[in-house]
């Protein structure tokens, strides 16, 4: 089988502050763009089959900086939505709600915009990724995959390649600007590599 590489977005004004980006379109700083150029190496003598990027701006100029210019953008990639905790960092929401998780506790609805989702709505959307990519997946010799996208949505679509449930994404901290590599050793689910900084 062939590898996915997942690519988080390089570092915005938000996740360097600790803010919950979700649907919010904010641009890569200078040390988000300098992240991204730093992936274009490790990408420099590989020809993968498919690019998948989130449509946000962060993920696309990630993207296109680190030389993945051929990437289609898939709107199941989109970041989770935080609902109303959407720009807001956990040390404020707990001031509120001790000892609060997104993982185990969820997120409230927000306006229009940012209604929320919970961890088995952003599965489904990871779960819908994974069966597009499987078929690159599954041919060893016709070359790796790679998802450019976001820090829990990556988090998630790994719980769900390793059959886990999505809440297990917790266990996988996610830098910007990283590369992690999900792989299979003897027919089984496995990572490879995790926060690759080339």
């Amino acid at each position: 089988m062939s590898d996915l590489l997942l690519v988080r977005h390089g570092e915005t004004a938000w996740s360097a502050d600790g803010r919950h980006t979700g649907r919010t379109d904010v641009p890569l700083t200078p040390n988000g763009v300098e992240e991204a150029i730093s992936l274009a190496p490790y990408f420099r003598d590989r020809h993968p089959a498919l690019v998948l990027t989130s449509p946000l701006r962060r993920a696309v100029a990630t993207a296109e900086l680190a030389g993945l210019a051929d990437g289609v953008t898939d709107p199941d990639l989109y970041e989770w939505d935080y609902g109303g905790y959407e720009g807001v960092t956990t040390a404020e929401i707990q001031r509120t709600r001790p000892h609060w998780s997104l993982w185990s506790d969820g997120v409230p609805p927000g306006d229009a915009e940012h209604p929320g989702e919970s961890a088995a709505q952003v599965a489904a959307r990871a779960d819908r990724a994974l069966a597009r990519m499987a078929p690159v997946l599954r041919d060893a010799d016709g070359g790796d995959a790679v998802v450019v996208a976001h820090g829990h949505f990556l988090r998630v679509l790994t719980a769900r390649y390793l059959g886990l449930p999505p809440e297990d994404g917790r266990l996988f901290m996610l830098r910007t600007g990283t590369v992690s590599v999900l792989s299979t050793e003897h027919g089984l689910p496995v990572i490879a590599g995790w926060n690759i900084q080339p």
